[in-house]
């Protein structure tokens, strides 16, 4: 399990997600008014689950090793997850009336590399056992 390369992007993944509780995605003035204000992945339900989700599963698929298909299947859903959890933050950052986005913004495009190149692994591991059987 640990030996195989995507189990290595799985965990990038699930911790860049798990980051997003603690570090913030934008700063700024609000809508309210309040300044300095961070946005984080707790900032409301929608965003609290969708980083929840991704992060939840990008750790379950590290231990379908040997369902490497549902494997396949998870990383791909979990690319969309996380494109939707980026469209959720840009819906939010719209709210604010001036700011920034935050060095750690970058976790979020750094999640969905996670999950590409896992799916890329996944789908290399699944070749070679098909040319291993074809050679038997």
């Amino acid at each position: 399990m640990i030996q195989r390369l995507q189990t290595l992007w799985f965990l990038l993944a699930a911790a860049c997600a798990f980051a997003g509780f603690k570090f913030s995605f934008y700063s700024g003035t609000n809508a309210k008014g309040l300044s300095p204000y961070e946005l984080m992945g707790t900032e409301n339900i929608l965003l609290l689950l969708t980083t929840l989700a991704v992060g939840g599963l990008a750790l379950v698929a590290i231990f379908l090793f040997k369902n490497r298909s549902l494997q396949f299947q998870l990383s791909l859903l979990g690319i969309l997850l996380e494109a939707l959890l980026i469209f959720l933050y840009y819906r939010e950052v719209q709210n604010f009336k001036a700011g920034t986005y935050s060095l750690t913004a970058i976790l979020h495009p750094l999640i969905i590399f996670s999950f590409f190149m896992a799916a890329k692994g996944i789908r290399k591991d699944s070749k070679i056992i098909k040319e291993s059987d074809r050679l038997r």
